[in-house]
């Protein structure tokens, strides 16, 4: 298996949720890690509290906003000169049905679930030849095979996703870079993920913790092998 020691990650909304949890593992695995959010004052928060793992770096950025995904690529050259990997994890969702979403809503999925991975993925691909490979993540959902009521804008969204992932894929593996979609269920965050069987009893949920884990397992593969698509979902859902 590949160590992740001295290894330069960046993690997309990362201060809360999936994305802090990935960075926090990464952090422990001895990556360096550079994280993103929109606010400036939680991305120093939450780089803040992560001190004690190892060295991690915060930059505001919104990544629906390419001139901002440039500008915190950037600011990752500078604090760390180089980039191994790029968690894509940024998103979210609203959810209503298609005659009541406005074109502002349906933007708000497809701005930040689909275009935002591609803009980083972009920044990032141009850092990979440098090194001469890289590894891109992308954090989508199993939205992204089961459409819902409620859901077609972030159904759309997570179906581009990995649409995307497997076309970018192509484009590069002969270049060094590996790609990997996670998709998980119901994960216990502050994400309203649309219909589920949340209670007040959310034990049943996928673990944020969980997600990061399979982001390192994915990435800790031997350089031979790539595992293209991870499905996860809770062992026993709530009835």
């Amino acid at each position: 298996m590949e160590t992740l020691s001295g290894k330069i990650a960046a993690v997309t909304g990362g201060t809360r949720g999936i994305g802090r949890a990935i960075a926090e593992r990464l952090l422990r695995e001895g990556a360096s890690v550079a994280i993103c959010g929109r606010s400036a004052e939680s991305t120093a928060r939450a780089a803040g509290e992560m001190q004690p793992l190892g060295k991690i770096y915060g930059c505001a950025a919104d990544v629906t906003d390419p001139m901002q995904v440039r500008a915190f690529f950037e600011a990752v050259d500078r604090e760390f000169g180089a980039l191994d990997i790029l968690v894509n994890n940024a998103g979210e969702g609203v959810f209503r049905k298609v005659a009541e979403m406005t074109p502002e809503e349906w933007h708000r999925n497809i701005d930040l679930n689909l275009n935002g991975p591609f803009y980083c993925s972009r920044e990032a691909l141009a850092r990979f030849e440098r090194r001469g490979g890289g590894f891109i993540v992308n954090i989508s959902s199993l939205a992204a095979k089961n459409a819902f009521s409620g859901g077609a804008g972030y159904n759309a969204s997570k179906f581009g996703l990995n649409g995307f992932s497997e076309a970018l894929m192509l484009d590069h593996r002969y270049d060094h870079v590996r790609v990997s979609t996670i998709m998980p269920g119901s994960v216990d965050t502050g994400f309203s993920g649309g219909p589920s069987k949340r209670s007040g009893d959310t034990s049943w949920m996928i673990a944020s913790e969980d997600v990061a884990e399979a982001v390192v397992m994915v990435l800790r593969m031997p350089a031979r092998t790539m595992v293209s698509r991870v499905e996860m979902r809770p062992s026993c859902p709530g009835k």
